[in-house]
């Protein structure tokens, strides 16, 4: 360890030699290379914590860029982890940074965890929080969440010395374009930064003791006043038991009563003389980017107005980025089509690479 790269924060009394010898000695994993993830991972890896591992299956695209300032133009189309995992080495040679290129799900969850001594949840997908949930509370770890609504952001840190949990907060899987996400809503630039900052800081109280920790405290951020607050919550006696459940669980509040269809059997099907007609319910600009040829572009929030375009066209699949969005259009359409097959593509336009190669 090179002691005078460290040293402005040695100095800090209540941190010290003993602070940063702690974070040399932790191991965190980060879910998700996106908004949040960038500034957890660069401050975590540029304080000096020993392991950093991370989670992410995603590519990187235009969009993510007023965001996620650690990505160029040029690395568009490369994996996330790969990229981000090349800059941080660069930017500290002395972590152990440990890639696990997929996204989060029931089948791997406690495989990714067990190794780790804290977990930060830098996704955008509420599944995967219930998930997270689930998974630290079975083998004990604490996690920290953080979360982005329009201009506003959310923090809290869960399951630390078994305290509140997330769903002791959100005890209930929200239904079905209850919550929009940041695609529908929008998200400013700086935000993801701040929300991201602040999951860092807490990681480090926790890891070394600092402070007090945001246990059983949701802290509400509001971007446009400068103003935050924070609201208190008790643990849920009846949240202690947990199993890690199926994905339909995890998504039976954003998926339709019909399963997802892979996106390898949308592309065998669209070989067929009889082809279906696909339709992206992303917003334009994500359609724009990129798209499959052959899609046509319904926006979730326009799809209603426009089901008498689809009345007729035989086979219709849904196709959004990661899943979320086609199946909350499957239950908006479910069942008002008159002449045409419904479904949704489980999975989106992020399982593109992976199935066409």
């Amino acid at each position: 360890m090179s002691v005078n790269r460290y040293d402005r924060q040695i100095r800090l009394k209540a941190f010290g030699a003993r602070g940063q010898e702690l974070l040399g000695a932790a191991r965190v994993l980060v879910v998700g290379a996106g908004g949040l993830g960038v500034p957890v991972c660069q401050y975590l890896n540029a304080m000096g914590v020993g392991t950093l591992g991370i989670v992410d299956g995603d590519t990187i695209e235009e969009t993510n860029l007023h965001r996620q300032p650690i990505y160029t133009p040029s690395d568009c189309g490369n994996s996330k982890i790969t990229i981000l995992g090349q800059k941080l080495q660069e930017q500290n040679p002395d972590t152990r940074i440990e890639l696990h290129p997929t996204f989060l799900q029931p089948s791997n969850a406690l495989d990714l965890v067990d190794s780790y001594d804290l977990v930060v949840d830098a996704t955008d997908r509420i599944p995967t929080r219930y998930l997270l949930d689930d998974v630290c509370v079975i083998k004990r770890i604490p996690w920290i969440y953080g979360a982005l609504h329009g201009f506003e952001g959310q923090l809290s840190v869960f399951n630390y010395k078994e305290g509140p949990t997330y769903r002791c907060l959100f005890p209930q899987i929200p239904k079905p374009g209850e919550i929009p996400d940041c695609n529908q809503l929008g998200t400013l630039g700086i935000l993801p930064g701040i929300i991201g900052s602040l999951q860092a800081l807490e990681a480090v109280k926790v890891i070394c003791g600092l402070g007090e920790v945001l246990s059983g405290k949701l802290l509400l951020f509001s971007a446009l006043d400068q103003e935050s607050r924070q609201v208190r919550f008790q643990k849920d006696p009846s949240q202690e038991s947990r199993e890690v459940r199926d994905e339909a669980h995890y998504n039976s509040g954003f998926c339709g009563t019909g399963e997802g269809v892979s996106l390898s059997d949308y592309l065998e099907r669209s070989k067929s003389d009889q082809a279906p007609l696909l339709v992206d319910v992303r917003e334009p600009e994500e359609f724009e980017a990129f798209h499959l040829p052959e899609a046509q572009n319904f926006p979730l929030m326009e799809l209603e107005q426009r089901i008498a375009e689809l009345d007729h066209a035989g086979a219709v699949y849904l196709i959004c980025h990661s899943g979320s969005r086609s199946a909350q259009a499957y239950q908006k359409l479910e069942g008002r089509l008159q002449s045409a097959t419904l479904s949704w593509i489980s999975g989106g336009m992020r399982n593109l690479e992976p199935e066409v190669s």
